[in-house]
C-alpha cells in the first residue's frame, strides 16, 4: 500500500510467483477481517481508504474471493443464487478505491523521484525525461519528503471531469513552498474494458512531464 504497487509488482518484487494463490487469500482474509472486527468508531478515514483499496485490489484479481461472502453479508430476495462474474467489476465503480489506487500510482513517482532511481521511473513512463526535470527541481531544493505529510490528502488534488480525472501530486519540498508537483489525466473511458485489471493503471494514465504549479 505505501510503496504504491499492484499485486502483481508485489508478487514479482518479492519473488512470490509460487505462492501468489496463498497471497491472495490472505489478503482477502485482511480484508475481510477488517470489514467484521475494526469497530466503525475505530475507523479513520485513512483505515476506510486501506479497506477499500485492498477489497478492491483482490476483486481485480479474483473477485470470486469476495463476491460469495459479501452476498451473504447482504443476501438477496431471491431462490435463485446469482451467478458469480466471469470478469472483475470495472475498477472506477468504487471512487474511494479509485482514488486511493491513482493516489498510490503517483506517489509510488514520489519515492522513486526522492532516492532519484531514473532508470525504473523511466520504465514506468518512458516518454517523460524525469533526469531533466528533476534536476530543475533539485537547483531549487535539496530533498523531496516522503513522510506521512507528503502522503497526506492536502498534497494530492482532484479535479473530475465527465470522461476523465486531472490529478496532482504535490512535492513536499524542504521549503513548504509546494510550488512543484507531478501531473497526470486520468481516462475514465477506459473503466468498463472487459481485460482492464488493476496492473493496468499505468496504462491509464498519461503523466505529463513533471513541471511547477502555475498559481491560478
Amino acid at each position: 500500500y505505501e510503496q504504491g504497487m499492484t499485486f502483481v509488482e508485489y508478487i514479482s518484487y518479492q519473488s512470490l510467483a509460487r505462492s501468489e494463490g496463498l497471497v491472495l487469500r490472505y489478503l482477502a482474509d485482511a480484508y475481510r477481517a477488517l470489514r467484521q472486527t475494526v469497530p466503525e468508531d475505530a475507523k479513520t478515514e485513512e483505515v476506510h481508504d486501506v479497506v477499500e483499496w485492498l477489497g478492491e485490489m483482490v476483486r481485480q484479481v479474483d473477485s470470486s474471493l469476495l463476491d460469495e461472502w459479501e452476498q451473504l453479508l447482504s443476501p438477496i430476495d431471491t431462490p435463485e443464487r446469482m451467478p458469480v462474474a466471469a470478469l472483475p467489476p470495472a475498477v472506477t465503480r468504487n471512487q474511494r478505491a479509485f482514488r486511493v489506487l491513482v493516489r498510490n500510482a503517483l506517489f509510488r513517482r514520489v519515492e522513486l523521484a526522492a532516492l532519484s532511481r531514473y532508470q525504473d521511473l523511466t520504465a514506468m513512463d518512458p516518454d517523460i525525461d524525469w533526469r531533466d526535470s528533476l534536476e530543475e527541481y533539485y537547483a531549487e531544493h535539496d530533498v523531496i519528503g516522503t513522510g506521512p505529510e507528503a502522503r497526506g490528502p492536502a498534497m494530492f488534488m482532484v479535479t473530475v471531469e465527465r470522461d476523465r480525472w486531472l490529478v496532482r501530486q504535490i512535492l513536499a519540498d524542504p521549503a513548504e513552498d509546494h510550488d512543484w508537483g507531478i501531473s497526470a489525466e486520468v481516462d475514465l473511458r477506459r473503466r468498463m474494458r472487459p481485460a482492464t485489471r488493476f496492473y493496468e493503471l499505468r496504462q491509464w494514465i498519461d503523466f505529463s512531464q513533471m513541471k511547477r504549479v502555475t498559481a491560478s
